[in-house]
Order: C-alpha cells, then structure tokens, then sequence
C-alpha cells in the first residue's frame, strides 16, 4: 500500500527502529510497510497515523494503492475452479 511513513518519519528525525518502538512493532515491520512489501493492520495503520498525529488518509494512501482484498483473490480462484471444471 502507498504510504507516506518514510517521509513522515525523516521529517521528525526518527530511525525506522524509534517509530517501531513507539508504535510496538519491529524496525522489519517499519521497513517492511515503508517498501509496500507489508500492509498492516488497520490498527498498526492507526497507531502509525496518531504518532504522526496525521489523519490515516493522510499517511497511508488509499486512493494510489491497488486494492488487495482477500475477497477479490478469493473470487479469482472460485472462477478459475469453476471454469475448469466445466
């Protein structure tokens, strides 16, 4: 997911293991949402946007990311099964 956690992050001075801290996950983890290797969950999601005091649309950028929806990649596969079966 697009984010601005990096950004935000340098722009108070803080190392990806400080902000890790203060939101109780791992420098990985920080390192991991700021590459859009790792989407968190809607509750790291907030604890990152009330460290910044920035609201959540403002860090984490919905309208830019590709949604992925387990339901969407759920009804991918029942369509491939079910065309195959035919």
């Amino acid at each position: 997911m697009k984010n601005r956690v990096r950004q935000l992050r340098e722009e108070h001075g803080w190392t990806q293991e400080q902000l890790g801290r203060m939101v109780g996950t791992s420098r990985q983890a920080i390192h991991a949402v700021e590459s859009e290797k790792f989407e968190p969950s809607i509750w790291l999601a907030h604890d990152i946007s009330q460290v910044f005091q920035c609201p959540i649309e403002e860090v984490f950028l919905f309208e830019q990311s590709e949604r992925k929806s387990r339901a969407t990649s759920s009804r991918r596969a029942y369509e491939w099964q079910t065309e195959s079966c035919s």
